[in-house]
Order: C-alpha cells, then structure tokens, then sequence
C-alpha cells in the first residue's frame, strides 16, 4: 500500500535498502556473490557496502515490474517532483525510457514525425514497432555546422501533409542545447490528435533550475524520457519516464509495455540512486542548478578570452529553430582554430588528462555539473589555451557540417529485417542502408537502416574515421562494410540509376 504520509525528504527505496541491511538477513537467493562474500576481488574493487544492498526482489523492497510499496512511493514521490502525472523508473538508461514513449502510442505501420537528429534509440524504436518516421529535418548553423532544434512551420507542415501520423517526437534540449519550441509543438499536436513525446535525456534540471527552458511536462507534453544520470546525480543507465497529466495513454499500458522489455532483476544500486537523487534535487535543486549556471557562464567567459574558440550560448537563439538555449551547456566550436572537435577532445584527454563528453567535427562539449570546482574549470580553460598555442593550424579544408540530410527510401523495420548483403563501406553509393553509421557519442546516425548511402555521406565518414571519431553501428568492427539491401522490390536491386522507380512509399 502507498504510504502517503511521505514527503520529497524521504526516499524510500534507499530507506527499505538501510532496514535491509540492518536485519542482517541470511541469503539463499540470487544474486550468487551473497553480499560480496563469494567474490572478495569485487568487494576489493566496489566495496561491502555497495555489495551488500546490490540485492534481488523481495516483499519488503517491492518489485520494478509490478510495484506496490517502495518503488511505488518512490516512483510517486518522483511524478511529484517532476510535476508528472506519474513515472517510472528505468534501468536501462533513456534509451529504454525512448523506446518505451514510442511502443506505448505507435504500432506497425504508423507514422511518428520527429526529427532526424534523434539519438538512435528512437530509430531502434522504429524498428521494434514497426512504426514509420516522418521526418524534419532540423535547420543547420551554417557557422557551426550542427543541427538544430525544430522549426515549428516544419511541424505544422508535417503534420498538415501526414494528419494520420499518431505522435510528434521532440529532442529538447539537443546534445549542444539547443531547444525548440517544445510549448507550441506540444499544444499543436494535441490540436492534431497526436501524442507529444520528447527526449529530455540532458534537460533533468530544466525541473529544477530558475531561468530554465520550458520542461516537458510544463509544456504539456505526454511523456518524456529523462537521463536522470546525467545532470541529476544518479548512477549511470538510470532513467525516469514521466507521464504529463493529460497524457493519451495510460499508466497501466505503460508499464506493460516497459515490461516488455526492462530486466525482472532491476538493479537495487540504480532505484535508489534514483531515489536519492530525485530527494537531492527536490530539496536542493534550485541551488544546484543555478551553481552549474554560474560555472558554466564562467567557463564562456574565460574561453571567449583565450580567442579562436567560439563557447556558443543564447546569443544564437532565433525564436524558431534556436526557440532557446540549454545555459548549462558548455559547447565550443573549434573549427577557427583548424583543428577538428574530436582532435581537440583526443588532445585534452591524452596530453592534459582531462575527460570531456564529446568531440565531433567542429565541436566539443563539456559537461558541468555540480560535482566541478572551480579548479577543474580553469584546469580546462588553460589546457585549451594551450591547445590553441602548441596545435592550432589552418583551418582550409576541413569539413564544414555536422549533419547531412538523408533520403529515407524505406522504413527502418523493412530495411532491417530485409535481405541483406555485405558491401565495402566504400563502394556502397546509390544503395540502401540495413545497418547503422554514427559517431558515437552523442549517438545521432550519420546512416540509418532504409536510408540511401550517397557520396556525401560517405565522404563525411571517411573524414569522421581520419579525424578520429569514435564510429560505430555496423556488425563490421572495423567499419570497412556496411550490410545493405539485396533487394528493394520485388528481388531487384537498387541502385541510383532505379531509385525513382523503386522507391517505396507510404
């Protein structure tokens, strides 16, 4: 039973967790290190009292895939927090959380408009739905090359050429902090009879913080899938799926649908990081957020001093595609410079020991938090002034854009699960993707399955791998084949010269 006595000062997962412990129970269950006792180098490595709560399912700690205690009023207390109408907790990081929004309001053969800079859980989710992207194409900063958020007359226009679609998804805020008009969207899907749903995997303290873009759940979206490991405080792969108070489906088929794919054995150590961590923000959120703010705005101020770095913020914001901008986020163009971002991320690791997020072609970003000092961030405002002096060269003839536009010539599921054949990345111009190429992070395909490979993009890769981005997505480690389509109608190949007359349609 729910215990409704309880306030945002308590956190009853972790609360369950500390009588655990304290009752010093015998275990004749799994899992089979019992507590640390059966594997002493990994008591060595995390330590007995991490081991020691690293437990199974049990009545008096609840049970993640029907909850009726402890995770109830923890998940509770988390809506609360939230402002949602309810939530889950997801141990299978965002990713789950994102395909979870898309399973509970699309099937086979349904249309969603998104994006196409979403992350690639959301195209997985195609491909376990069946469901057919619509997409919109974000705008592109001609200076900075990257993708940005969605401009509401794409929306519009995509909704009035596709009224059958069942939702709009929405990344907000992008990987860089990028937001779009997530209200607008929010309220012109409802008007259209379709879901809003949205990635808010780096927006956890847009709940929490003064100043902030508008939340999802403020916006009025349905759902929303939040990284709370990633600028929440919680351990890493856990995740929060929150529901808005006039969501379009229920919390019954919502978790029927997580069930179908979250693990029976949820991780003890994540529900009460989650746990713990929503209590931290709903107590201290405020003061939390507004100290990240202020590192972050520094951390501009410095870079901007150094010269040929461009620390971008809400000077960009257009009121359309730019509706708004992540100030916590701490993206800098490197190109000026003429060295790439993931050079740039290559050096500060290898030379200063110094970790960053990410680094692509002409950015790199920075994660703050609250965990950083202020020492940490003039370690790295010097370490790129450094970087400038000792590495900076002409900048001609390097790649001037993060994203490219694809030509979708089937749905992700069909291109997938088709026939399939191995072709060297390289001569695979004019065919159709079945696999994924992307630099990773941040996770965005640079190729999905369906998506019609061209010289440009191929091009992109090649330069991604000679400037030493992490690529991945293809069953070939390497990233020298990529698996194409053998077939794209009735058994004949396509290639660019048939495109046309093979397309498929929906």
């Amino acid at each position: 039973m729910q215990n409704n006595n309880l306030t945002q000062e308590n956190a009853p997962v972790f609360e369950a967790l500390e009588l655990y412990r304290d009752a010093r129970i015998v275990p004749f269950d799994v899992p089979g290190h019992k507590h640390g006792k059966g594997n002493p180098e990994l008591v060595k490595f995390l330590g007995r009292d991490c081991l020691s709560v690293d437990v199974n399912s049990m009545k008096p700690l609840d049970n993640l895939c029907h909850p009726v205690s402890v995770i109830k009023d923890a998940q509770q207390l988390a809506a609360q927090a939230f402002n949602a109408a309810f939530c889950f907790f997801m141990v299978g990081g965002t990713t789950s959380a994102v395909q979870s929004m898309i399973l509970s309001v699309c099937k086979s053969g349904d249309k969603i408009i998104m994006p196409r800079n979403v992350h690639r859980s959301a195209i997985n989710s195609l491909i376990l739905s069946g469901a057919v992207p619509v997409y919109v194409n974000p705008g592109v900063n001609e200076r900075l090359g990257i993708p940005l958020g969605m401009s509401l007359t794409d929306v519009k226009r995509a909704i009035n050429e596709n009224p059958d679609a069942k939702a709009v998804f929405v990344n907000n805020p992008t990987y860089y902090g990028i937001c779009s008009d997530l209200r607008s969207i929010a309220e012109l899907s409802h008007e259209n009879g379709m879901a809003c749903l949205v990635d808010e995997a780096h927006g956890t303290h847009f709940y929490f913080g003064e100043k902030m873009p508008v939340n999802a759940m403020e916006a009025g979206a349905d759902l929303s899938a939040v990284s709370m490991h990633k600028s929440g405080g919680s351990l890493t792969q856990s995740s929060l799926l929150l529901a808005g108070k006039n969501a379009c489906v229920t919390q019954g088929h919502v978790r029927s649908v997580i069930n179908l794919t979250q693990t029976t054995s949820g991780s003890y150590l994540l529900l009460s990081s989650l746990d713990i961590s929503r209590r931290n923000l709903a107590l201290n959120g405020m003061e939390i957020v507004k100290k990240v703010c202020e590192n972050a705005s520094y951390a501009r101020d410095e870079i901007a001093k150094i010269g040929g770095y461009y620390a971008f913020a809400d000077e960009l914001c257009n009121g359309d595609d730019i509706f708004n901008f992540d100030m916590t986020k701490l993206s800098v163009h490197t190109r000026d410079i003429g060295l790439a971002g993931i050079e740039v991320y290559d050096i500060l690791r290898d030379n200063y020991d110094i970790q960053i997020e990410f680094g692509d072609i002409g950015n790199i970003l920075a994660y703050i938090s609250v965990g950083d000092k202020w020492k940490d961030i003039e370690r790295l405002v010097s370490a790129l002034a450094e970087i400038k002096r000792r590495f900076s060269k002409d900048k001609s003839g390097m790649l001037a854009y993060e994203y490219i536009s694809p030509e979708v010539i089937m749905s992700p599921q069909q291109a997938f699960y088709g026939t399939q054949v191995s072709v060297p990345v390289r001569k695979s111009a004019g065919r159709i993707s079945s696999e994924f190429i992307m630099c990773y992070p941040p996770g965005i395909p640079i190729l999905a399955p369906g998506e019609l490979i061209t010289n440009e993009i191929l091009d992109y890769i090649e330069y991604s791998k000679e400037k030493g981005c992490s690529l991945t997505g293809t069953e070939d480690m390497n990233i020298e084949y990529i698996k194409v389509m053998a077939d794209c109608k009735r058994g004949q190949e396509c290639n660019v010269n048939n495109l046309s007359k093979k397309r498929i349609t929906f």
